[in-house]
């Protein structure tokens, strides 16, 4: 009887063994994923979520996000640099948002350059809204499309399609106002100056007549 359970123990424990070894714990990496439900629980009961998702349509409505290149070339001209002027402006209005730049460009050419060369047209960006007054601390292009999305499916050299485009990616981290989630005084900060200044010169303007 005790050599039974003996067998039987030790067959046990083989089997325990064997499926530790076949995955054992903490096995499985972290594939960029963790913790991102939690994180968007977050965003959305705060009500980040949904600020940086207008924002970031404001934005786009307001300013010029893509800057086009020519074929091959990372180097702004001056219509790129025109559209790069007005999205500066727009983020020193919201010094506790963080934009991201994404790179792309057309089908023509091997998809690893055209990764390389889609990141440094977001690193040209980037660099520029820097000369422009924009800490580089908000600022990200370390994600590159490449070729992936085309605007305009060609194998040809095709310039809608060699560009960048800028969006609200989310917040400066400790940023007071953030943290105290009075996300409505800084989306409508501007337009609360707006519409004082406008009573204060309709009010000049009525006494003096």
């Amino acid at each position: 009887m005790r050599g039974t359970l003996k067998l039987t123990f030790a067959a046990t424990a083989l089997l325990a063994l064997g499926a530790c070894s076949e995955q054992p714990a903490g096995s499985t990496l972290d594939n960029g994923t963790f913790g991102n439900a939690t994180m968007n629980n977050t965003l959305v009961q705060t009500g980040q979520l949904n600020y940086v998702i207008d924002l970031n349509e404001r934005f786009a409505a307001q300013v010029p996000t893509t800057v086009n290149f020519e074929f091959n070339s990372a180097i702004l001209d001056g219509v790129a640099r025109d559209a790069i002027r007005k999205q500066a402006h727009f983020m020193a209005q919201f010094p506790e948002v963080r934009f991201r730049v994404y790179g792309h460009t057309d089908l023509v050419g091997s998809n690893a350059y055209n990764k390389a060369l889609g990141l440094r047209r977001a690193k040209a960006v980037v660099a520029e809204l820097a000369r422009n007054g924009i800490s580089r601390s908000r600022l990200e292009a370390m994600v590159s499309y490449g070729e992936t999305q085309p605007l305009i499916v060609t194998q040809h050299p095709e310039r809608k399609n060699r560009r960048t485009v800028t969006e609200v990616s989310g917040f400066v981290e400790n940023e007071k106002l953030v943290m105290d989630s009075r996300y409505a005084e800084i989306i409508h900060r501007d337009y609360v100056e707006s519409a004082v200044s406008t009573t204060s010169i309709e009010t000049t303007g009525s006494i003096d007549e």
